[in-house]
């Protein structure tokens, strides 16, 4: 099962609710639409403002049976092992922001392969996809955001240190879809409590 977030210390949240219409102008003020199961923000003019969660893509880099992991130069989670991976951007795909971030943090070329998969934080609202992917040149260094590039053995991964459940979900599933390892990871399930804390798990 996922060990708490190293997040949770510093918890990432969608920030405080818009006041104005971004199509308008005009305030906006919490309303159930006809049909709806949840309040949204509504502006007089009958302009929705949706707030959604963010997507993170992330990339398993491999090479020779092998997983490069890097380590955060960067809060939340300092110090602690990761993939290589972040904030997709306006105009990416999923796949070219994978391999954008991979070559950002580890200096490793990589080609996108397989989806691993997708892993949802509810409570700091952010869903994370993982791909595995191919290292085809490059060397492993650290870069802005990372302060070592280390290759390790499936067996050799530091569970103990990793930085983020998704992380730990993302990294158990790929080792169990190797040859002569056990079924798929079953991560726990986040399920945003209102009557909890929303940075506890």
């Amino acid at each position: 099962m996922p060990q708490r977030d190293a997040s949770d210390e510093y918890p990432l949240t969608l920030g405080e609710p818009p006041r104005y219409c971004p199509a308008c102008g005009r305030p906006v003020e919490p309303r159930t639409l006809e049909q709806d199961h949840r309040p949204r923000l509504v502006c007089s003019e009958g302009h929705v403002t949706w707030r959604n969660p963010r997507i993170v893509v992330g990339a398993v880099p491999v090479s020779a049976g092998i997983v490069y992991l890097a380590r955060r130069a960067i809060e939340p989670a300092m110090g602690r092992w990761t993939y290589p991976g972040g904030f997709l951007e306006i105009g990416e795909s999923a796949q070219e922001g994978a391999r954008r971030e991979t070559e950002e943090e580890t200096r490793l070329r990589v080609e996108i392969g397989r989806l691993i998969g997708v892993y949802s934080r509810p409570h700091v609202g952010i869903v994370t996809i993982v791909f595995e992917s191919s290292v085809v040149g490059g060397q492993p260094e650290p870069a802005a955001e990372t302060s070592e590039v280390r290759a390790f053995s499936p067996d050799a991964i530091p569970w103990n240190d990793l930085a983020f459940s998704t992380v730990e979900s993302a990294l158990r599933d790929w080792v169990a879809s190797l040859p002569g390892h056990g079924p798929r990871f079953t991560p726990e399930l986040y399920v945003l409590d209102p009557a909890k804390d929303v940075t506890s798990d």
